[in-house]
């Protein structure tokens, strides 16, 4: 994976997140990742050789908007639990104890309320 020329350092703190990427969740019954991926791959996006779960890292006070990301999944259907969802993907680099680890940053967009709500009931 090639890093993009432009870099932003930015501090941040890893924090516990939903704990549904990497295995079965009171959520899902599977990691969310391994069900997500062949659709990513049809689209471009070869994850096979990362681990399939993710980092949650806490920016505050900043706060993220992902600009222009590299890859941008729509409506992608992979659990009948709940509706379709959109995902972005751009490179990035984690530096943790001297050590670069290159990845993705993983962007779920946000679902609609109605979906939402469709979603709980």
């Amino acid at each position: 994976m090639a890093m993009q020329e432009e870099t932003i350092l930015v501090h941040g703190v890893i924090v516990e997140g939903h704990r549904v990427s990497s295995g079965p969740s009171k959520e899902y019954p599977y990691g969310s990742l391994e069900r997500q991926k062949p659709f990513f791959k049809a689209g471009g996006l070869d994850l096979d050789h990362f681990f399939s779960g993710t980092l949650n890292i806490s920016i505050a006070p900043l706060q993220f908007e992902l600009v222009r990301p590299a890859y941008t999944f729509r409506q992608i259907a992979w659990t009948d639990l709940h509706p379709p969802e959109d995902f972005s993907f751009s490179p990035c680099r984690v530096e943790f104890h001297g050590k670069s680890h290159e990845g993705y940053i993983y962007y779920p967009h946000p679902r609609p309320r109605s979906a939402i709500s469709r979603t709980l009931h």
